[in-house]
């Protein structure tokens, strides 16, 4: 009886791992076709960019245009020095810093006293800013230009950073770090005579570090790709532009040129994509504290 019982559990556990082996291979499946979705249009684009124009060829030519014939980094450096690219550069350097820290300066104060104070009415004021997430961006950008040319800050990188660094996300993601925050720690220190500023600059900040990177990354990202509302408020502008409204003039400059446009897109891309690599994995940490 036991050799017949044992049996069919031999057979049992080689159809358990062909299972699990079949679900992994699928898994697997599904996620490769996933990457090729998403990397191809900028593998595409990189072909293009680094194919020497002058070698023969075409765009066209699919999928022989994913393998240039002669590679070059002449698109770059003609698309940088015709279109002078460095000051756009810039602008978009500038605006981005701004607000990442104004983002995260405001959100952390935002956020410390809506985790740690009791006060009246700070679920309402949690929730109506938790509501604003649903609102579309373009729904304020007129209230925001008549305020921003009354203050005079229309057309400056200032005036496209403040409307944008009290975000109701990073407020959010703050005060989720915030509460994760063992309240012993908030309580020892104010028995040792720390003031409230102090506890939020010595205590909950430095333990809050991955939820402020991946805050930053976010912030980082959103404002380097930003596209309506910098073109709104810098409208009329030019030299103050960033690269991600800059960048959109290289179809008419290079109409006929699509070479030096994927250039032009790439060295865009790249800054802001080599960050987000090298930071991924505080940018996950600080999303899984969100998530808790």
């Amino acid at each position: 009886m036991s050799l017949a019982a044992e049996a069919p559990a031999r057979v049992a556990v080689p159809r358990r791992k062909n299972r699990k082996l079949g679900r992994n291979l699928l898994r697997y499946a599904l996620l490769i076709i996933v990457l090729i979705f998403a990397v191809f249009p900028f593998l595409w684009t990189l072909a293009i960019a680094l194919t020497d124009k002058h070698g023969g060829g075409s765009i066209y030519d699919f999928p022989a245009s994913l393998f240039p014939k002669k590679i070059t980094l002449r698109n770059f450096v003609e698309v940088y020095n015709t279109f002078s690219l460095g000051k756009y550069i810039w602008n978009s350097i500038s605006i981005t810093l701004m607000t990442v820290v104004g983002t995260l300066v405001v959100s952390a104060l935002a956020a410390y006293p809506l985790a740690r104070f009791r006060f009246p009415g700070k679920t309402i004021i949690f929730s109506v800013i938790i509501a604003t997430l649903v609102l579309p961006g373009e729904t304020t950008f007129i209230v925001n230009t008549l305020t921003l040319r009354a203050m005079g800050l229309l057309g400056t990188h200032v005036g496209v950073v403040i409307p944008t660094i009290a975000a109701a996300f990073g407020i959010f993601l703050m005060r989720q770090s915030f509460l994760s925050i063992p309240q012993a720690l908030i309580e020892a220190a104010r028995i040792d005579g720390a003031k409230e500023l102090t506890i939020l600059t010595r205590i909950m900040l430095p333990l809050s570090l991955p939820a402020l990177a991946a805050l930053g990354i976010f912030t980082l990202v959103a404002a380097w790709n930003a596209y309506f509302w910098p073109s709104v408020a810098l409208s009329g502008f030019d030299d103050a532009l960033p690269l991600s409204v800059a960048v959109l003039k290289l179809k008419g400059q290079f109409n006929y040129d699509p070479f030096n446009i994927a250039a032009g897109a790439l060295i865009m891309m790249v800054p802001v994509l080599l960050v987000f690599l090298a930071a991924q994995r505080l940018f996950m940490r600080g999303m899984e504290g969100a998530v808790k």
